[in-house]
């Protein structure tokens, strides 16, 4: 059984940080990458921030570079996005996504395989 699990979401004052774990089980540890979506009340899921597994290569939304990082603990086959300076925009379920198979663009939420339930962030103003 393939899972990914978010946690660490929660409610957090603008400016605030917050970490977002991702624990992934089954054998999609290796995918091809490992990617951060969220999606606001009415609104698409949007990509936040992806990871190429074998290169470690990164990739953010510009509404995000510089405040999001995305890293990984191989050990504990857990992805993290780390977030900064929060701001109120930014409040959404967060999801976490494994693809499997190299596609067109990891920006895709089509791209992915497996995703987690989601964890709600929210920043007040």
């Amino acid at each position: 059984q393939v899972q990914l699990v978010e946690s660490g979401g929660g409610l957090v004052q603008a400016g605030g940080s917050l970490r977002l774990s991702c624990a992934a089980s089954g054998r999609i540890f290796g995918s091809y990458a490992m990617g951060w979506f969220r999606q606001a009340p009415g609104k698409e899921r949007e990509f936040v921030t992806a990871m190429r597994w074998r290169s470690g290569n990164t990739d953010y939304a510009d509404s995000v570079k510089g405040r999001f990082t995305i890293s990984r603990d191989n050990a504990k086959n857990t992805v993290y996005l780390q977030m900064n300076s929060l701001k109120p925009e930014d409040t959404a379920v967060y999801y976490c996504a494994a693809d499997v198979v190299a596609g067109t663009s990891i920006r895709r939420s089509g791209e992915y395989d497996y995703w987690g339930q989601g964890t709600q962030v929210t920043v007040s103003s």
